[in-house]
C-alpha cells in the first residue's frame, strides 16, 4: 500500500518541476529578446562602413579610409590663403587730399604788411635776425567740399582734392605773392576722410581709423581700436579688400610678423569671436562637445582631449570622423557621380584604424574641422559580453528560485 505522504510529495515535486521548466523557458525567451535589444552608443563599425550605400538629405555618403595619401591631399587642398600671400605687404599711403578732408591752413607774412591782420588767430614771432617780426595767422578749418575745393580769403576757391599738402601750400603761396609780404604757407590734414580703415566686430571701439604716410599695419589699427574683447585664441581676424576676403586666427597673426601687413584705404578689418568645436560620441569616457582654438587641432589632439578610448568597449578599427566636406578637397574619382547637398557639400565618413601603428602618425596631420563628429564604435565582442552577463544573471535568479521552492 502506497503511503499518502509519498503521493503528496511526488505531486509537489511534479508541480515544482513544471514551474521550473516554465520559469526556465520564460528566462530563455527574455534572454533571446534581450539579445536583440541590448543598449548601444551608436552604430557598429560594420554598419558605418556600409553607409556609402545610403543617402542623407538626397546626398550620397562616401566612406573614405584615412591613409597618408588622403591626409596629405587634404592638407594641400585645405591650405588657406594668408594675409601676406593674398595682399602682400603693400606700401604706405601717400598724403593725398580728398573730398571731406578737414584742412588746417597757417599763413606767415612779414611786416610791415599785414594782409591777414583782421583774420584768425595771430602770433608774432621774432625772426632770427631780430630785425623784424613775422606774423602767423591760423585760418579757420576748411573742409574739402564735394567738388574737391576749399575757399581761402584773398586766395579764393582753389582745388585741393588730388593734391598733396605740399602742393597746396605752393599754390596758395603763389596766389598770395604780390598781395602779402613774403608769404609762407603750411597746410595740414586735420581729419582724413578718404584714407581710412574700418574696424568692426569684437573690438573695444569700432570705427574708422585714418591711415597716414607712416604706413599703419594691421596690429596698429587693432591697437587703436582698443584691442579685441574676446580671448585671443578664440578670435579670428578678417580683412576685406575690394572683393577679396581673407581670415586668419589672431594668434597666428601675432606669431608670424609677415602677416602684419600694411593696410590700404577702405580696407575693412573684422574681429570675429569664433568658438570652434567638435562632437565626441560612442565608446569614449565622456561623450561631449569639445571646444578648440581658432588655430585648429589634429585628430590625435582631439582623441587626447576626450581622454582616449574606453579599453573595455572601443573598437580600435572603428574610429570615424563625420564631416560635410568640400568636394574640391577630395580626389575627383571619389566625388564622380555623387549627389551633393543643396549647399554643395559631400557627406564624408573618414575611417581610421588605430590598430595600425602608422595611423597615429596620420592622426597627427589630419585636421579636425568645426562641427565635425568624432565617433568610436563598440568592439564586436561587447554585445556578446552583455548577452552573457544577462544570461548569467538570469541563471543565478533561476537557481535561487529553485533553491527557495525545493527548500519549502
Amino acid at each position: 500500500m502506497i503511503d499518502r505522504d509519498t503521493v503528496v510529495q511526488a505531486a509537489r515535486d511534479l508541480r515544482v518541476e513544471r514551474s521550473l521548466k516554465f520559469l526556465f523557458a520564460a528566462v530563455s525567451l527574455s534572454a533571446l529578446a534581450a539579445c536583440s535589444t541590448l543598449g548601444s552608443s551608436g552604430p557598429s563599425s560594420r554598419e558605418v562602413s556600409h553607409a556609402d550605400s545610403r543617402q542623407v538629405g538626397n546626398a550620397d555618403i562616401r566612406v573614405i579610409d584615412l591613409t597618408d595619401t588622403v591626409a596629405r591631399s587634404l592638407i594641400s587642398s585645405e591650405k588657406a590663403a594668408d594675409f601676406a600671400g593674398a595682399f602682400g605687404d603693400g606700401s604706405p599711403v601717400s598724403a593725398i587730399i580728398g573730398q571731406g578732408d578737414v584742412l588746417t591752413v597757417t599763413i606767415w607774412e612779414s611786416p610791415p604788411a599785414a594782409l591777414f591782420g583782421m583774420l584768425g588767430d595771430q602770433t608774432e614771432i621774432k625772426a632770427a635776425t631780430d630785425l623784424e617780426t613775422a606774423r602767423r595767422t591760423d585760418m579757420p578749418q576748411e573742409m574739402v567740399d564735394a567738388n574737391g575745393t576749399v575757399s581761402i580769403p584773398f586766395v579764393g576757391t582753389i582745388r585741393a582734392a588730388g593734391r598733396t599738402p605740399r602742393e597746396l601750400e605752393s599754390l596758395i603761396a603763389a596766389r598770395l605773392k604780390g598781395i602779402a609780404n613774403r608769404p609762407q604757407v603750411i597746410v595740414g590734414i586735420l581729419r582724413n576722410a578718404t584714407s581710412n580703415v574700418t574696424v568692426i566686430g569684437k573690438v573695444v571701439t569700432s570705427g574708422r581709423v585714418p591711415l597716414t604716410p607712416r604706413g599703419e599695419r594691421l596690429l596698429d589699427v587693432l591697437a587703436v581700436a582698443g584691442g579685441v574683447t574676446e580671448k585671443l585664441e578664440k578670435t579670428t581676424i578678417q580683412v576685406s579688400r575690394a572683393s577679396q576676403v581673407v581670415s586668419m586666427p589672431l594668434e597666428t597673426l601675432i606669431r608670424d610678423p609677415r602677416q602684419n601687413i600694411r593696410l590700404q584705404p577702405d580696407d575693412v578689418v573684422t574681429a570675429i569671436y569664433q568658438p570652434y568645436s567638435f562632437i565626441a560620441l560612442g565608446a569614449i569616457n565622456v561623450p561631449s562637445e569639445v571646444n578648440f582654438e581658432a588655430t585648429g587641432i589634429t585628430l590625435a589632439q582631439a582623441l587626447g582631449r576626450i581622454g582616449g578610448l574606453q579599453d573595455n568597449r572601443a573598437d580600435t578599427k572603428g574610429i570615424f570622423v563625420f564631416r560635410l566636406e568640400d568636394p574640391t578637397h577630395l580626389d575627383p574619382a571619389l566625388v564622380a557621380g555623387a549627389q551633393l547637398t543643396p549647399d554643395g557639400k559631400l557627406p564624408v565618413i573618414y575611417r581610421v584604424d588605430l590598430g595600425d601603428p602608422r595611423a597615429f602618425f596620420i592622426a597627427q596631420s589630419f585636421a579636425i574641422h568645426d562641427r565635425d563628429v568624432l565617433y568610436v564604435s563598440n568592439a564586436p565582442g561587447v554585445d556578446l559580453q552583455k548577452f552573457v552577463s544577462i544570461v548569467s544573471q538570469m541563471a543565478f535568479s533561476v537557481i535561487g528560485i529553485s533553491n527557495a521552492v525545493t527548500g519549502n
